[in-house]
C-alpha cells in the first residue's frame, strides 16, 4: 500500500505493519463505517491469505467473510471526503459479514487485474470493488444483484474543450487499466472506428489519483472512470472535468465464486431484503391498537410441515393459515418471519421484531417471569416416543440403554428428563437447535437415530406420508399450545383469545386440522410439493427460464418468480378483464414495445416481464438505493409510473421520505384514492391498496422463497444470555 499524496508520482512504500496502523487510524476519523465493524474487521494481503474455497457453510465455519478490494479502494474507505459509494459498498459488505457472526476481513490487492484471479483461487470470498456486471466476467466468476448503477465517463484536463465526443478522441493519448471494461472497448474503436487512438496501460500498482496526477500534467489526453469514482474525486480536486459520456447505464455487483451459489443467494438478500429495507424492519413493541394503526401483523412462524412451508410456490401451514385468518379478520397485513433457529424465537418477540410467535409453542411459566405471555391454547397434543417401525420394542421398558435425540431447549427435553426421574432408564443426547422435530423422525426412519420424541400431530404428518417409523410409547397428559406475545400486549393477547374462542374446533378449523394432519392424500401431495431448497430450483415450473433472464437483468431471480406468483399463479394462459396476459400479465401493447410476441409462450412472457421491469426500474434516479428503486419498480409495474411519481411528490408534501417506499411513499399511494389528493395529482386518482399491497406480498413470497428454501447450517447453539422458549 501507497501513502498517497496528490501532486507527487514518487510515493513512498510501507510495510505491511505501517500500513495496518495507518489503515486503522485513518478508520477512525472515517465517516462511512461503523465503530461495530472497525472492532470486528481484520486486514491481511493477498500474499497472507490461504486458499480457502467452498460456499457460505465453509465460510460460516472459518468465521470470516474475505472481501476482496485492490489498494486504490483503501483510499476511498478510509480519507474523511466526500460521502464514497465505495466505502458504502464496504460497509454494506460488512455488516452482511456481521449479521451472520462473521469477521469481515479486507484482503488488499495490488492492482484490480488481480481481483478475480484471486478470487477464483479462493483468496478471497466477495470482491467489493466497481466491478462492472457483464458476460465475459459471468464466464469466470458469478454476481450479486446489481449494488449500483454507474456510466463510464471521459475524463480531461479542466481547461481542455477539444474532446466533446467520442470522435474526438481520434489522435488522443488515454490511459486506462488493461484489465477494465474500457480497455476492450478502445480497442475495438481503434481497430473499427478511430485508428489514431492511442492507448495506454495503467502502469502495475498505479492509483487512480496517480493517472490523474497525469492528467493534470498534461502527460496524458485523458482517462475513462466510473461516474460514482468521478463524484468522489470532484469533491476535493478541481484540475479535471468530464468531457463526455463513454458508456450508457451498467449495472456494479459484488464478485463471488462460481462454486458458492448459497453466499450468492445470502448476499442478495441482505441486499434487497435487510440492508435496505427503507425502515420498514425496525423493531416495534406497539399493542393491537398500534399494530392496526401501521395496518401490518407480524408473525414469527418456523419452516415445517406443521407451520408454515411453500408448496408449488404457494405459502401453506396450519399455523399459517390461522395467522392469515386472523389477520384477515382485522383487515392486517399479514408479514411472516421465519427465524434461523429454535432460541431466536423469544429474543425477537421480546426485541419487536415480531409482534407475536407461533409454533405450536408449550406455556411456560419460566418464560411469563422474563415478560412473555400466551393466548388461549388452540391446539392440544399428546407427545410419543418414536422408533423405526421395524423396531422390537413395544413399550417405554423396552429402550432401557437407549439413546432418545432431541435439541436441548425443547420442552421434549424437559418431558424425557421427567421419565428418567421416574425411572426409565435410557439416554438423552442433544442435537442442532436449528433442526426440525420431523427431521429427526426421518432420521429414525433412515436408521440414523434409534429414538426421538415427538408431537403427535406432526408424527400424523410422517404416518401419512408413510415414514417407517411407529410410537412405543404415548404420554397420558395432552400438552396445550398457544400464541405467545409480549406481556405488556394485553390488547394483542385479548384479540387472540377471542378469535381462537370463535374458531377452536369449529367448521373451518376442523378442516384446516384434517387437510394438515389427518388426510394421507392431502399430506402426501404437499410433501410432494413442498419446496425444501430453493437454490436447487423447485419453487415454480419455469425456475431455470426465469434463472437465465433475471441474471442478464440484474434481478434475483426468485423476486421475479414472487411476482410471477402474484400476477398469474404461474398460468401460462392466465387473462384478466383489461387484458393483461401470460405468466406476467403483459398487456399486448407493451410486450410489443419490448419485442414480445406471443405473450402466453413462458419464456416469452417472462422475457417480456423482466425487460420492462429493467425499464421501469431505470425511470427511477440511480441516487436511489438499489432495494428503494426495487419496490417502487415493482408498484409503477401494478399501478403505472405516473401514479408512483405522484405518491413521491406527495409524500414529500406531507414531510414522509420520496426516496423510500415502505413507510412513506407507500403512505402517500394509498391518500391517492380520495378525492382531496387525486384532483390534485398529475394522474389523478388510483386505488392505492392494489400496488401497496402487491409490494408487500410479492416482498413477502420473496422473503419466504429465501428463507424457506435455504440448507441449514451447522450448530446453532444459543448463547447463554438468550432466553428459549418451550417449542417443538
Amino acid at each position: 500500500m501507497q501513502v498517497i499524496k496528490r501532486g507527487s508520482r514518487n510515493q513512498s512504500s510501507l510495510t505491511p505493519l505501517i500500513v495496518l496502523f495507518l489503515v486503522a487510524g485513518l478508520f477512525l476519523v472515517s465517516i462511512s463505517s461503523s465503530a461495530q465493524a472497525f472492532f470486528n474487521r481484520s486486514y491481511s494481503t493477498l500474499e497472507h491469505s490461504k486458499p480457502i474455497k467452498g460456499d457460505f457453510d465453509e465460510i460460516i465455519r472459518h468465521g470470516k467473510l474475505r472481501i476482496l478490494v485492490p489498494q486504490d479502494f483503501t483510499s476511498f474507505a478510509y480519507l474523511p471526503r466526500r460521502r464514497s459509494p465505495l466505502a458504502e459498498q464496504q460497509r454494506m459488505a460488512e455488516e452482511f459479514a456481521l449479521s451472520h457472526g462473521l469477521i469481515p476481513e479486507l484482503v488488499i490487492v495490488k492492482n484490480f487485474a488481480e481481483l478475480i484471479p484471486a478470487l477464483v483461487a479462493g483468496k478471497g470470498d466477495v470482491i467489493i470493488n466497481n466491478l462492472t456486471i457483464n458476460q465475459q466476467r459471468r464466464k469466470k466468476i458469478s454476481f450479486s444483484v446489481a449494488v449500483s448503477h454507474v456510466r463510464e465517463q471521459v475524463v480531461v484536463r479542466k481547461e481542455d474543450d477539444s474532446i466533446t465526443r467520442i470522435r474526438d478522441l481520434n489522435g488522443k493519448t488515454l490511459m486506462v487499466n488493461r484489465d477494465s471494461t474500457f480497455w476492450h472497448a478502445l480497442q475495438w474503436l481503434k481497430k473499427n472506428k478511430y485508428p489514431d487512438i492511442e492507448i495506454q496501460a495503467t502502469p502495475d500498482n498505479e492509483l487512480h489519483e496517480h493517472i490523474l496526477d497525469r492528467l493534470a500534467a498534461g502527460e496524458i489526453d485523458a482517462t475513462i472512470l466510473d461516474s460514482n469514482l468521478v463524484e468522489i474525486y470532484q469533491g476535493y480536486r478541481n484540475d479535471f472535468k468530464v468531457a463526455t459520456n463513454f458508456s450508457g447505464q451498467r449495472d456494479i455487483g459484488w464478485g463471488i465464486r462460481k462454486d458458492a451459489p448459497r453466499l450468492v443467494s445470502e448476499i442478495n438478500k441482505f441486499l434487497q431484503l435487510e440492508h435496505m429495507a427503507g425502515g420498514d424492519e425496525s423493531l416495534f413493541t406497539g399493542d393491537f391498537a398500534q399494530i392496526r394503526k401501521r395496518r401490518v401483523l407480524r408473525v414469527l412462524l418456523r419452516n415445517n410441515a406443521a407451520s408454515y412451508f411453500l408448496y408449488r410456490g404457494e405459502l401453506m401451514g396450519f399455523e399459517y393459515e390461522l395467522a392469515r385468518e386472523f389477520a384477515r379478520y382485522h383487515n392486517l397485513r399479514l408479514e411472516v418471519v421465519v427465524p434461523s433457529s429454535h432460541w431466536e424465537i423469544s429474543r425477537w418477540l421480546l426485541e419487536g421484531k415480531v409482534d407475536m410467535a407461533m409454533g405450536f409453542l408449550e406455556p411456560s411459566e419460566s418464560q411469563r417471569q422474563f415478560g412473555i405471555e400466551y393466548s388461549r391454547p388452540y391446539h392440544y397434543t399428546r407427545r410419543h416416543i418414536v422408533v423405526h417401525k421395524d423396531d422390537p420394542a413395544s413399550q417405554i421398558s423396552d429402550l432401557d440403554q437407549r439413546t432418545i435425540v432431541v435439541r436441548r431447549d425443547s420442552s421434549y427435553w424437559d418431558s424425557l428428563s421427567k421419565l428418567q426421574q421416574q425411572g426409565a432408564n435410557f439416554n438423552l443426547r442433544t442435537t442442532k437447535d436449528n433442526v426440525e422435530t420431523e427431521q429427526l423422525i426421518q432420521q429414525v426412519a433412515s436408521g440414523r437415530y434409534q429414538v426421538t420424541m415427538a408431537d403427535e400431530h406432526i408424527l400424523d404428518i410422517e404416518l401419512a406420508r408413510s415414514v417407517a417409523v411407529k410410537s412405543v410409547f404415548a404420554m397420558v397428559d395432552e400438552i396445550p399450545h398457544a400464541i405467545a406475545v409480549r406481556a405488556r400486549n394485553t390488547a394483542l393477547r385479548a384479540a387472540l383469545d377471542a378469535f381462537i374462542k370463535r374458531i377452536y374446533k369449529s367448521e373451518y378449523y376442523n378442516v384446516l386440522y384434517q387437510k394438515y394432519f389427518k388426510s394421507r392424500r392431502s399430506v402426501a401431495k404437499f410433501a410432494r410439493g413442498r419446496v425444501l431448497d430453493s437454490l436447487k430450483g423447485k419453487i415454480s415450473p419455469f425456475d431455470n427460464l426465469v434463472q437465465k433472464y433475471a441474471d442478464e437483468y440484474g434481478f434475483d431471480w426468485r423476486l421475479i418468480v414472487a411476482q410471477m406468483f402474484q400476477e398469474s399463479r404461474f398460468n401460462p394462459k392466465a387473462r384478466s378483464l383489461p387484458g393483461a396476459r401470460g405468466l406476467m400479465q403483459l398487456m399486448p401493447r407493451t410486450a410489443r414495445s419490448f419485442g414480445i410476441r406471443d405473450v402466453e409462450n413462458p419464456a416469452n412472457s417472462i422475457l417480456g416481464g423482466i425487460k420492462y421491469m429493467d425499464w421501469l426500474r431505470d425511470r427511477f434516479s440511480a441516487e436511489l438505493p438499489i432495494s428503494e428503486r426495487l419496490w417502487f419498480s415493482l408498484a409503477a409495474y401494478n399501478a403505472g409510473i405516473g401514479h408512483v411519481h405522484d405518491a413521491r411528490r406527495l409524500a414529500k408534501s406531507m414531510g414522509r421520505d420520496p426516496n423510500r417506499w415502505f413507510a412513506h411513499t407507500e403512505t402517500a399511494m394509498l391518500l391517492l384514492s380520495q378525492k382531496k389528493y387525486a384532483r390534485e395529482a398529475r394522474y389523478g386518482f388510483v386505488n392505492g391498496e392494489e400496488p401497496v399491497n402487491y409490494v408487500r406480498d410479492i416482498k413477502q413470497r420473496f422473503e419466504a422463497y429465501v428463507e424457506l428454501g435455504g440448507n441449514l447450517l451447522g450448530s446453532a447453539t444459543p448463547p447463554s444470555r438468550y432466553l428459549t422458549l418451550a417449542h417443538r
